[in-house]
């Protein structure tokens, strides 16, 4: 049993005891029913309770519930989680990483020295990591730590991090000296170099690294020491904690690459007191425009033929603020290549973010002309799914396009456009504004959009044959209630609450074979974007980390302002923090009735609240009538053929969306026949 020597009492979720006991999160609320010995609450919400994590494991010893095969920094990181905030948690996540790596810390002296309880905790975290697994705890504790605070944290994901080094060595095909990350979070650009440019180098790479977050820069030199990319000496590295754009702690180093996924939507990044820094050679940054000061900084420190590779917002491209600058970087021949990214590629995740690469002129540099093309990608619209990798974006398809078009070959969804043809009054440097869609592609999806189209409207005819047929009851007899809490501690139907989700792990677009629908609030019917993967499916399910339905069980959003009810028939479903599912009893409950029921308005106005737009219905609150198993399953017939009505609706409005794009596309080129 963990020891405590601090104040703070240790508390776990019903998601953690699931991780402690290797169980799956239903186990855990089976055992809350089944045992009246199971600890109670001392803290958190009836959706999420919390339990004294000492109480916890002497009941789960008590009752032999406890699997051997249970990883045991499962049991100790809620103790982390219990020093109370998120910088305590990630210095001692880093101090674990130096002490297992046998490298010294640099800057101010670290908290845990001087603090009992984190100090056995340290020491008990490196006697787990004995030998081998001393990455691998390092990584474990890193990413729960990320997990936990996922909100407050931008990461730039590996597959990201490894297409952006490929494009750099494109431009900068010689030995690479010096990296620079000048907003270098938890290090994954700089240990992405590291590995890539310090194997391939006689001498370890060099790598500079800054963050305004003094918490993101231990834990970067951690990761560096843990992967084994930085020398004993520290000879290798130097990393500094403070406001890059203010105070550049590496002001007047010239480096071969730069490599930065930069803040973005920042007003307060210093556009007054640096209004006359020698940086912005290319003009001043608006206030609105602090990408474009990220851009002009590393600019600044490129060495003659360096090359700079930076993760920017698509509105970077395209706002009129930036205009001056984008078409003074084109006319110095600086900005190479702008490449939009299809949306999933890195947080947000829902935008299409682009990646900009920016060239210092190389000493030998043919005639010093600047160039006269700008390379345009599109990887949005010309990646196939076919041999997309499970939980994540078609990266080898993406980077066989990107690097191909780099290389010189052309490649549909690339274009050159002259420089002198985007110094118009917009600079819009948007890759889809200049790549032109194809005739044959339009007419294809012409055709396909009128196939769609009759298809439905020969689906929306059946199912309108039956339900025109319905007609109301005459009587007006009272029909007993139930409400949903009853039929729960009746037995009849379980309530599952939704999840934080992996958010690094969730892919967006088409689905691919064998992925389960991410689902994250209201309308559940609309089409779906977000999938995880059938392993990571497997495994958050197995450890309670993930709320996973089975056929048939009824998906809730429970927000007043978008409240929406679904019977899952597209299992197994994902679902996130705002939504819930109920699993009937199916001897006692027919769920397309349930459903119905559930789903009406005059029941959802008696359960709700409203007291403002982000209050909840109260699901247990939702009532249905009493009707036998037999009567259930006619009505819930009936509610099945609605729902297959609305669908039939929608898709039709999505069809006939698209056909109107295709014709409009066409009678804009004047590629229509006459009438």
């Amino acid at each position: 049993m963990p020891k405590n020597t601090g104040s703070t009492p240790v508390v776990v979720t019903l998601a953690e005891i699931a991780r402690i006991a290797g169980v799956g999160r239903a186990a855990v609320s089976n055992w809350r029913r089944r045992y009246e010995s199971f600890p109670a609450p001392v803290g958190g919400t009836d959706t999420s309770p919390q339990f004294s994590l000492a109480d916890v494991e002497a009941w789960l010893r008590q009752e032999n519930k406890l699997k051997a095969a249970a990883n045991p920094l499962d049991r100790l990181w809620p103790e982390y989680e219990s020093l109370g905030n998120r910088d305590t948690s990630g210095r001692l996540v880093a101090q674990v990483g130096l002490r297992l790596s046998g490298v010294a810390s640099v800057g101010s002296p670290d908290d845990a020295a001087v603090d009992q309880h984190r100090a056995h905790l340290l020491e008990r975290t490196v006697d787990l990591a004995a030998g081998d697994s001393s990455r691998s705890t390092f990584h474990f504790l890193l990413e729960r730590w990320l997990r936990t605070h996922v909100r407050q944290i931008t990461t730039s994901p590996p597959r990201l991090a490894e297409l952006m080094l490929k494009v750099a060595a494109l431009f900068h095909p010689g030995p690479v000296h010096t990296v620079l990350d000048p907003a270098c979070g938890t290090g994954t650009l700089l240990a992405a170099a590291g590995r890539r440019w310090g194997i391939e180098s006689t001498s370890p790479v060099r790598l500079l690294g800054q963050d305004s977050d003094p918490v993101l820069v231990r834990l970067t030199q951690a990761r560096l020491a843990v992967d084994g990319l930085i020398a004993k000496a520290l000879s290798n590295l130097s990393l500094a904690a403070g406001d890059t754009l203010r105070a550049d702690a590496h002001a007047g180093v010239q480096v071969d690459v730069v490599l930065c996924n930069p803040p973005s939507n920042e007003r307060d990044w210093g556009h007054a007191e640096l209004a006359t820094d020698p940086r912005w050679v290319y003009g001043q940054p608006p206030r609105t425009e602090p990408e474009l000061a990220w851009v002009q900084h590393t600019i600044a420190a490129l060495a003659p033929g360096g090359v700079a590779v930076l993760v920017l917002p698509p509105t970077v491209a395209a706002r009129r603020a930036g205009r001056r600058i984008r078409a003074n970087l084109l006319r110095a021949g600086l900005l190479r290549a702008v490449v939009a990214l299809p949306p999933g590629a890195a947080p947000p995740y829902g935008v299409g973010l682009h990646l900009w690469i920016l060239c210092a002129k190389g000493d030998t540099e043919s005639g010093n002309r600047p160039r006269t093309e700008l390379t345009l990608i599109d990887t949005a619209h010309n990646v196939s799914s076919a041999a997309a990798e499970r939980g994540g974006v078609d990266w080898p398809a993406v980077t066989t396009q990107v690097t191909g078009v780099l290389s010189g070959d052309e490649t549909q969804g690339s274009v050159s456009v002259p420089v002198v043809d985007l110094l118009d009054e917009q600079v819009d440097l948007t890759p889809a504004r200049h790549i032109p869609r194809t005739r044959t592609a339009t007419m294809v999806d012409l055709r396909q959009s009128w196939a769609q189209f009759d298809a439905c409207l020969s689906e929306l005819r059946d199912v309108r044959g039956s339900l025109s047929e319905l007609v109301p009851a005459e009587h007006d007899e009272a029909v007993a209630l139930i409400s949903v809490g009853e039929l729960e501690r009746a037995g009849a139907l379980e309530i599952r609450t939704g999840q934080a989700l992996p958010e690094d792990l969730v892919r967006r677009g088409e689905r691919l074979e064998g992925e389960a629908r991410v689902l994250t609030g209201a309308p559940l019917s609309g089409p779906t974007q977000l999938w995880l993967s059938a392993p990571v499916v497997a495994q958050g399910e197995e450890d309670g980390s993930l709320t996973v339905t089975a056929s048939q069980d009824i998906i809730i959003a429970a927000l007043a302002r978008a409240f929406d009810v679904q019977v899952d028939t597209d299992v197994p479903s994902v679902l996130g923090p705002q939504l819930a599912a109920l699993r009937v009893n199916p001897t006692l409950l027919d769920p397309w009735f349930l459903a119905g029921c559930l789903r009406a308005p005059a029941n959802v106005q008696r359960a709700g609240t409203h007291a403002s737009t982000t209050s909840r219905i109260d699901v247990r609150r939702l009532q249905i009538p009493r009707l036998s198993l037999e009567e259930q399953r006619r009505y819930g017939e009936i509610h099945r053929r609605i729902t297959v009505f609305e669908r039939d609706l929608r898709e039709m409005k999505a069809v006939g969306a698209e056909l109107s794009r295709s014709l409009v596309d066409l009678l804009a080129g004047g590629q229509l026949p006459r009438m």
